[in-house]
């Protein structure tokens, strides 16, 4: 997510569009129909609250990162991005993504959580909405990534593209959006992975819990943040990772009442990519609390705003359905 010198020439977009993978719907797994419910009516609210530039009026909505999360939200769903009933909310949403990029650098928005949640957006859009200018973008947001990892000691990131210091929400949300860009098709280096992951793992202690800038208070959220990076970087069976998924099963009945959506999003996808039958039971619990929280106009609230809540519910219970290939395994 980071700069170079030089964009794309055409005959380099067109090779990386042919690698970029495109949505491909699930056919024969039967999607409960509580999670169909629940899910069709957050999109409605998404939908009929978005703003006209592609943003939400709430306090979070009108973040770069969050409406990364939305498009994600509505991509996850299956919506056909160019002519669904959906459509011209996607492409709200992702167009107001490239706006707010910095032409000089890449850098979306003003902290590294909006630049990695909207780098992960539009890695997951290239190839599905039909749109060219996305492939310039997500190759200059990787590049903004790669190169403040590069000027980072530690070998991640923190809030600023110029940070000397890193905590393990901010990488791992770094390192998932270097991944899915690497699937859409964009080069990542094998060593910058390799170093996002090694500083993941000076953060983990022995009971495999990982802490937020040490190993010193490992907490849930983060574990499951951690499981997550590895996972998608197919090394499961790195030192640590048997540990820290036994640490997430024991937790199943936890949820953070700090960062409840933020945990939901990420609880989700590590318990599905390390052990799909501990993910069948954590699912089932969701389901129900999300059933019983949703309000009556489809939102879920929260001290972020219910277009930050709601995108983030919604993709905590995307793994139904499967169709992103960040929620593939």
């Amino acid at each position: 997510m980071h700069l170079r010198s030089i964009i794309f020439s055409l005959l380099c977009l067109s090779s990386l569009q042919l690698e970029a993978q495109s949505i491909a719907r699930r056919e024969n797994d039967a999607i409960p129909a509580k999670v169909e419910s629940i899910y069709t009516r957050g999109l409605k609210y998404l939908a009929s609250s978005q703003q006209a530039n592609g943003t939400w009026s709430d306090n979070s909505g009108h973040y770069p990162g969050v409406v990364g999360l939305a498009t994600l939200a509505f991509l996850a769903h299956g919506e056909d991005p160019n002519h669904g009933p959906y459509s011209s909310n996607i492409k709200s949403c992702v167009n107001f993504i490239l706006e707010s990029q910095k032409p000089e650098n890449g850098y979306i928005g003003t902290s590294m959580y909006n630049h990695g949640f909207a780098t992960l957006a539009l890695a997951e859009a290239y190839g599905a909405v039909d749109d060219p200018k996305i492939g310039r973008a997500l190759q200059k947001a990787v590049d903004l990534i790669l190169s403040a990892q590069k000027r980072n000691p530690k070998g991640g990131w923190r809030y600023s593209p110029d940070s000397k210091d890193a905590d393990t929400t901010v990488t791992g949300c770094q390192i998932v959006a270097l991944l899915a860009a690497r699937n859409a098709g964009i080069p990542i280096p094998d060593t910058a992975i390799e170093r996002a992951l090694k500083y993941m793992s000076s953060c983990r202690d022995s009971s495999g819990a990982y802490g937020y800038t040490s190993r010193g208070g490992g907490k849930t959220t983060l574990t499951a943040i951690g499981s997550l990076c590895y996972s998608l970087a197919k090394q499961k069976d790195a030192e640590g990772f048997d540990q820290s998924l036994e640490n997430l099963k024991r937790n199943l009945d936890y949820r953070d009442t700090h960062y409840t959506y933020y945990f939901e999003y990420y609880m989700s996808q590590a318990l599905f990519q390390a052990d799909e039958e501990a993910w069948k039971l954590w699912n089932e619990k969701n389901i129900r609390l999300l059933s019983v929280t949703q309000q009556p106009e489809g939102s879920w609230a929260g001290n972020r705003g219910p277009s930050y809540s709601t995108a983030s519910a919604l993709l905590s219970l995307a793994l139904n359905y499967r169709l992103l290939p960040v929620y593939e395994k």
